[in-house]
């Protein structure tokens, strides 16, 4: 299954412990991670900003994400029902990267359920259902 972390979901894993992390892992080990320009910028500015990680590490984690995933490349701004412009580009990312499912814990997003057929749901649900299965 192809997998689009948000960006929400992809900074709390590599700044925190707990269910994030373990979503990460189990998409690394198991599934195909789309990542894309658009939502690298946004993560490192979130860890640096908002998490306090050092420059180096970001540096360590971007390089990562890049070397281990699908980068979806030209993601053309789709019309997406929602206010934040910035997540309209991330999931039109996503949705050129051809991913089958959107994690984040954004309510606005959550509140799409899908959108061109990619399922948006939540760390916790993903993690249901990948054990379920």
């Amino acid at each position: 299954m192809k997998i689009f972390l948000d960006t929400n979901v992809l900074a709390s894993a590599f700044a925190t412990r707990g269910l994030c992390e373990d979503v990460l892992r189990e998409t690394l080990l198991f599934h195909e991670l789309i990542i894309a320009a658009p939502l690298l910028k946004e993560l490192k500015k979130v860890l640096t900003k908002k998490f306090k990680v050092p420059e180096s590490i970001v540096k360590e984690v971007l390089l990562f994400l890049k070397e281990g995933t699908i980068v979806a490349k030209g993601c053309k701004k789709r019309t997406i029902p929602i206010k934040d412009t910035d997540d309209i580009l991330i999931l039109s990312c996503a949705i050129e990267g051809k991913a089958d499912v959107f994690v984040t814990g954004d309510r606005e997003l959550l509140d799409l359920k899908e959108v061109d057929n990619m399922q948006i749901i939540s760390p916790r649900e993903f993690w249901n259902m990948i054990k379920k299965s």
